[in-house]
């Protein structure tokens, strides 16, 4: 039985006081979730809060990004270092908004992704179609293409220990949800496509689904058999709205 994981995105979001304000509200919510488990991911400057607030709770935290080269000249940039010695345990990679905002391609996110576990860091590889290619009806090669890419350059067993998420970025702060039985579909296809290197692999591989899940439609799409999860960008910046989540997550094992 693959353990629901809920993961909060809070982007580029938030204030000291609006930080600690949501950081409370997790401390006194997650005492009411037992099995799925909760993470958040804050910008790089508010991790040392959630570090101090959450070290002791059952809530990981990580970073949304990381680059690719060690400790040196790079301005900007922030090292898996860095984020291991503040406690880390996640790390998103190839966010929709990284590769359409940032130019981030399937190579430099593979990339990302060995480092990161290189660091011991848990990847949280997201994958997904803009609303152009789900129109063209290409929607499994590009996600079959950026998974490929982990799988060739670190082969299928880097994915034991790191999490995909599937984000339609036609359905990432738009309010438009993916229909369960689309989200199910791709979901579906991603474990197929890794069950086809490694059964194994493939069945314990948990799949969030990472565009717009809000209260009120998440117990519908974690209701699909593939659906392990989310990864909760607008919802996960408010302490009650990110635990609906947990809630009908918990519900769903």
């Amino acid at each position: 039985m693959r353990q629901p994981l809920v993961a909060g995105n809070w982007k580029m979001n938030g204030s000291v006081e609006s930080v600690r304000e949501l950081l409370s509200g997790l401390k006194a919510g997650i005492g009411d979730i037992s099995k799925c488990e909760v993470a958040v991911c804050p910008p790089y400057i508010f991790i040392p809060m959630a570090q101090a607030e959450l070290s002791g709770t059952p809530i990981p935290w990580g970073g949304q990004n990381l680059s690719t080269e060690q400790p040196g000249a790079f301005t900007g940039e922030i090292a898996a270092s860095m984020l291991t010695d503040f406690g880390c345990t996640y790390v998103i990679v190839g966010h929709s908004e990284r590769r359409t905002l940032y130019g981030e391609d399937d190579v430099l996110v593979a990339r990302k992704y060995a480092v990161a576990q290189a660091a011991r860091l848990k990847p949280i590889l997201c994958v997904g179609e803009t609303l152009e290619e789900r129109e063209k009806g290409v929607t499994e090669e590009v996600v079959a293409r950026q998974i490929d890419a982990v799988i060739n350059l670190e082969g299928v067993k880097a994915l034991a220990d790191g999490v995909v998420a599937y984000e339609p970025v036609w359905a990432i702060g738009t309010g438009v949800t993916a229909t369960p039985e689309q989200a199910q579909d791709v979901h579906a296809f991603i474990r197929k496509r890794v069950a086809e290197h490694d059964i194994d692999v493939a069945e314990n591989l948990r799949i969030l689904y990472g565009g717009s899940m809000k209260p009120g439609n998440a117990a519908e799409l974690m209701a699909n058999p593939d659906i392990d999860g989310g990864l909760i960008g607008g919802a996960a910046l408010k302490a009650e709205d990110f635990f609906g989540i947990c809630k009908a997550a918990d519900a769903s094992v």
